[in-house]
């Protein structure tokens, strides 16, 4: 599988330097044995690791937020994705946030591992973290794939966000639908919509869109709510 992995990086993510390319490989070697103990992701074919994982995750720095150092928060990071590549690929500081411990747990082993200094974990529902002043309104950047509606996920992970900072939703197909849908939520969070690009996934044949969300406003103390009151009546 790893030669595999490696064959693909080249093909689809030539820039990518020796160094990152080791880590991305070392992460899929690590993704595959773990998913075998307990499922991360459905996602293990070395085509989808490579294409909807690192080649999806790494679309992200083409919007050109990413500065260096700048401060990154995945919500709902799941196995990892897209923390730990960006992590990998670049120097921000990275928090993988998750409410389940045991994906906390391999991103950790994984990127110690890879010797990344530059990911962390954040154990905890994103509802309830927004709330603290630890992490209210303190990055630089949010970022989410694949966790929600977007006007539940909006709730979610815009109060992480300091003003002037942006959140970039991860979306598939739906996404045109979800942002229209999600109208109200983001201008009551304090946000405003600053682009929405479709992207292709080759091999795939699948179009991704990155919806980027620019924080203009601080977040309203009562948001977020709890999370039943989240789901049962969105904004």
């Amino acid at each position: 599988m790893e030669n595999t992995v490696e064959a693909l990086m080249r093909q689809y993510l030539p820039d990518l330097t020796e160094a990152q390319a080791r880590r991305l490989s070392l992460y899929a070697a690590r993704l595959k044995e773990t998913n075998e103990q307990f499922n991360l992701t459905s996602l293990t074919s070395p085509e989808e690791i490579v294409l909807l994982h690192f080649y999806d995750s790494l679309t992200l720095l083409g919007t050109g937020l990413f500065r260096s150092k700048a401060s990154v928060i995945d919500v709902g990071t799941g196995a990892g994705i897209p923390a730990f590549p960006i992590a990998a690929c670049t120097d921000c500081a990275v928090t993988a946030n998750d409410a389940t411990e045991k994906k906390l747990k391999f991103i950790k082993t994984v990127s110690e591992e890879a010797g990344l200094t530059n990911l962390s974990v954040l154990n905890g529902r994103a509802e309830e973290l927004g709330k603290w002043a630890s992490h209210r309104e303190c990055y630089d950047i949010a970022v989410s794939r694949g966790v929600a509606r977007l006007n539940i996920l909006c709730e979610w992970a815009v109060p992480f966000v300091r003003v002037g900072g942006h959140f970039i939703a991860m979306k598939g197909s739906s996404g045109n639908e979800e942002l229209a849908e999600a109208e109200n939520a983001i201008r009551m969070l304090g946000g405003k919509v600053v682009s929405a690009e479709t992207l292709d996934i080759p091999l795939f044949e699948r179009k991704h869109m990155l919806i980027v969300i620019r924080k203009e406003r601080p977040t309203d103390a009562a948001y977020p709510r709890p999370n039943g009151r989240i789901k049962k009546k969105p904004l």
